[in-house]
């Protein structure tokens, strides 16, 4: 009889590490990082050239923690908390925040789609700015000016609620709402929206942005991030790209308008017309090309030209410079987790005398602005996934 029980509770404590192991199955929790790190040379930043150790040029470097729970018939749970670094001081990233990068939790469904809600990127970075050369393979090199698409991933947006449809036929669609979370409700809000379209090796992609009052306040979508201060800032793109067998092409454009412009958040002096007047509205468009050239599966090749044309509105009159950037960048994988890469950058501008930095060639990789209409960038790092 006594054996009889003892053989009883080991078939229970089985059953029952069995039924957890089971349990556990239906649910994930991972961590994982990289650190981008590498040595930059920048030929003029202002005061002469500049030689840096810089973190995350190509992509920003992080540690995070996902997790997954199936809850059966197609639904999952889902959340994400990601930290963003500087590896060549530890500091954080995103401006001191914990989970800067981003900070979401949502449902999931096969059937219907995907809903999450906090800190996340909105719908021009998800779709549009990965066939883009900073959003796919370049980072900040391949940038526009001042990042004013933000496709080089400036800022997130708090307090946000964003809708990922299940692909049919080949499309895909995102909304988002970010709210201002004042009782000014119009305060620094957000609204997003994109569709892309994928067939083979084919992705077409179209998207939408608006903001209220970008970094207006502390509480609102895009607070101390973003780029561009103003009673309103709103983004169009639209972009088509195709991948064939050993290469990937993208032709892409981009449209940025910022009504009554109060602050620029890459200028480091004047922020004044030098006509007297004050600025009305900013509008950039910017062309790019850019492709990639894969001699193996793990050695490639990318380059990228990108055409800006700005229209720079003040109440005393207006400017319009124009920007040309080449970028071009090598990379050899040395396993799936740890890639070398070495990449350089040239920047013009057509200078339309603003008397401000409007004026001066600054590559967001760069050290600072040059005191000329050119500067030029160089590279060489390592990315290490873990």
């Amino acid at each position: 009889m006594k054996m009889k029980s003892h053989l009883h509770w080991k078939l229970a404590a089985i059953a029952a590490f069995l039924l957890s192991t089971g349990a556990h199955a239906q649910s994930s929790v991972t961590m994982y990082g990289l650190i981008d790190e590498g040595i930059n040379f920048t030929n003029n930043a202002g005061n002469g050239a500049a030689y840096r150790v810089q973190s995350g040029d190509v992509v920003g470097s992080r540690w995070g923690i996902k997790g997954n729970e199936d809850l059966g018939g197609g639904m999952s749970a889902l959340f994400l908390l990601e930290n963003g670094f500087n590896a060549s001081n530890g500091a954080l990233g995103q401006d001191g925040r914990i989970f800067g990068r981003q900070a979401y939790v949502g449902l999931s469904s096969k059937q219907y789609g995907t809903v999450t809600l906090g800190r996340q990127y909105d719908p021009t970075i998800d779709m549009f700015s990965a066939i883009t050369a900073s959003g796919n393979w370049a980072g900040d090199v391949g940038a526009t000016p001042f990042d004013n698409d933000n496709t080089d991933w400036d800022f997130r947006v708090n307090n946000s609620v964003k809708y990922t449809s299940p692909t049919i036929a080949g499309f895909t669609g995102e909304a988002m709402y970010g709210f201002s979370n004042a009782t000014g409700f119009a305060n620094n809000r957000l609204v997003s929206a994109a569709g892309q379209y994928q067939y083979a090796g084919l992705t077409a992609v179209v998207a939408y942005m608006k903001i209220d009052d970008p970094g207006a306040g502390t509480a609102g979508a895009v607070t101390s991030d973003s780029v561009f201060g103003g009673s309103s800032q709103e983004n169009i793109d639209a972009g088509v790209a195709y991948k064939f067998q050993k290469m990937m092409i993208a032709a892409t454009y981009s449209h940025t308008t910022v009504d009554d412009p109060n602050a620029n958040a890459y200028f480091t002096t004047s922020f004044q017309p030098i006509n007297g007047g004050s600025w009305t509205a900013w509008k950039f468009d910017n062309f790019q090309i850019n492709g990639q050239y894969f001699f193996k599966p793990n050695f490639w090749l990318g380059a990228s030209y990108t055409y800006t044309m700005g229209k720079l509105d003040s109440s005393a009159g207006n400017y319009s410079p124009k920007w040309h950037t080449l970028a071009l960048e090598l990379d050899y994988d040395l396993s799936p987790r740890t890639s070398l890469y070495i990449q350089g950058e040239y920047q013009h501008v057509q200078s339309a005398n603003t008397g401000t930095q409007f004026d001066d060639a600054q590559s967001i990789a760069g050290a600072g602005p040059s005191s000329t209409a050119n500067q030029v960038v160089y590279r060489v790092a390592m990315i290490h996934h873990f």
